[in-house]
């Protein structure tokens, strides 16, 4: 482990003003999305969408690096340049999904655990000679009756420790996330007492395997209402929530936190980010000793998907949305967004 390297890189991924792209949806997460729009879910369409997303010129003012799929740090532009090569030439570090997915925990219907770690020492050893400078490995946290239960959220926390570990060993950043799920309808106050349980379990564990915090990336849920909760909390009190729930149980020589955007609209994970961030640099009880960015999927993909699915020749306009959408929680990781700037999206 070359804990230079690990801080170096961390460092790097939440750079002032910049954040993540997650572009690592498995095959069937893919076809759902690509169904929606009757595009056929085949590998060309997928390496010809991404190759619109990876790209995307001037993408790499707003984003410090992307997250890829197997298949994807595999594949190559249509002039036959490998995607991850793409991204260094831009600036950009190129990051891989390595977990295997969410399968039912026995013995705990309704919970889920990620799984993965077997062969995951030869699989990174691979990853990084593809030019993998990060990793990440998601756990899902339901809330619901009777759960999360803590088998679910030790075991979780484990297999997330254990990854990390090994992507140390390889000199990878891990990018830890344990998502905790906004389905249901669970009130604020349920998912930061989740919240605070699963983070305060994961980063002991992570402790426990001797895992560099410096070297480290934590991907994390907001503190939210679930979405069928009749009470929604509105901006502000999300911002100040999380941030409470973040200081109470994340080290503070941590790298750096991005946030997923889980299910949130666009424009309502770009506003949460930038009142969190509006409320850290006021200081005060809410002056953070980490950078907090993003490292979002739909809530950056959506509308590029929606144009290059209408027009496979619009990539110029697709392209557009995406850093568009990407300067927009640019702007947010300072506390300069303003919702305003919504109405010059020009798509």
């Amino acid at each position: 482990m070359n804990k230079d390297i690990l801080s170096k890189t961390a460092k790097a991924m939440v750079a002032p003003g910049k954040g993540i792209l997650a572009i690592d949806e498995s095959h069937s997460t893919c076809k759902k999305r690509f169904d929606a729009y009757n595009i056929e879910c085949t590998e060309e369409n997928r390496r010809a969408y991404r190759e619109v997303l990876i790209t995307a010129p001037g993408a790499e003012e707003f984003l410090s690096g992307m997250i890829l799929f197997d298949e994807t740090l595999r594949q190559k532009t249509k002039g036959g340049v490998a995607f991850a090569e793409v991204l260094k030439k831009k600036g950009m570090i190129p990051g891989i999904k390595v977990d295997k997915g969410a399968f039912d925990l026995a013995l705990h219907p309704g919970e889920k655990i990620t799984e993965g770690l077997d062969g995951l020492r030869e699989r990174l050893t691979e990853y990084k000679a593809l030019g993998a400078g990060f990793a990440k490995w998601r756990a899902v946290i339901t809330i619901g009756a009777g759960i999360p239960s803590m088998a679910c959220i030790y075991g979780n926390a484990h297999a997330l420790a254990r990854y990390a570990a090994l992507c140390q060993e390889q000199d990878i950043v891990p990018m830890v996330e344990p998502e905790i799920l906004i389905d249901g309808n669970h009130t604020i106050e349920k998912c930061y007492e989740v919240t605070a349980l699963t983070l305060k379990t994961v980063f002991a564990q992570l402790k426990e395997q001797g895992v560099l915090p410096e070297g480290t990336i934590l991907k994390v849920s907001m503190v939210l209402s679930g979405k069928a909760c009749p009470t929604q909390s509105d901006v502000e009190e999300v911002a100040l929530e999380t941030i409470r729930c973040l200081k109470e149980n994340v080290p503070p020589n941590l790298a750096g936190i991005v946030f997923l955007s889980g299910g949130q609209s666009d424009e309502k994970a770009t506003a949460h980010l930038d009142a969190m961030n509006k409320l850290a640099a006021a200081g005060g009880a809410n002056k953070l000793p980490w950078p907090l960015s993003f490292s979002y999927g739909r809530a950056i993909q959506s509308a590029a998907l929606q144009i290059w699915a209408k027009d496979r020749m619009a990539v110029d306009r697709a392209q557009k949305a995406v850093v568009m959408r990407s300067k927009l929680n640019s702007l947010a990781t300072l506390g300069k967004y303003d919702a305003a700037l919504e109405a010059n999206l020009s798509l």
